[in-house]
């Protein structure tokens, strides 16, 4: 699993640096052939998620794409999604794997799966997802905040 987390913070570093659109995984270059103090500098912006911050959570989720869609993170490792306007409701499942938060959503006969990377300075955080096993889009999800409650 270590080597997936590896590969995932490298395909991300990529997409984001501009260096490659977006790669496979199984089209990473090797660690040693990449722009060393890049790769540091774009780490150094990133961060581990927290259960605590994830589960119960409510999030918005974009694609390249433009397509939009709320999840809720359950706290039994279930999740839900909805097209934001029109609310069509999906399912899947999320759990954190060393700090990095990996979601898989089944919609038909389509499974997504995408590793989210927290951003240390904001609440918007990157991932790669795919359809199917396929290289699919570059994500951004947004936490949503719970409205607090007057006394």
């Amino acid at each position: 699993m270590q080597n997936q987390v590896n590969s995932s913070y490298l395909q991300l570093f990529l997409r984001e640096s501009g260096t490659a659109a977006m790669l496979d995984i199984e089209q990473l270059p090797d660690v040693s052939d990449v722009d060393a103090i890049a790769l540091f500098d774009w780490m150094s912006s990133k961060r581990s998620f927290s259960v605590s911050e994830v589960k119960g959570q409510r999030w918005i989720k974009t694609c390249s794409a433009g397509y939009v869609t709320e999840l809720l993170l359950k706290e039994d490792g279930t999740l839900e999604e909805f097209t934001l306007f029109n609310r069509l409701p999906t399912k899947g499942w999320w759990k954190l794997e060393q700090g990095v938060l990996d979601l898989e959503i089944v919609k038909n006969d389509n499974t997504y799966r995408s590793r989210v990377i927290a951003n240390k300075s904001v609440n918007i955080h990157s991932a790669i997802e795919y359809k199917n096993g396929e290289l699919h889009s570059y994500l951004k999800l947004a936490q949503v905040m719970p409205v607090a409650q007057s006394a």
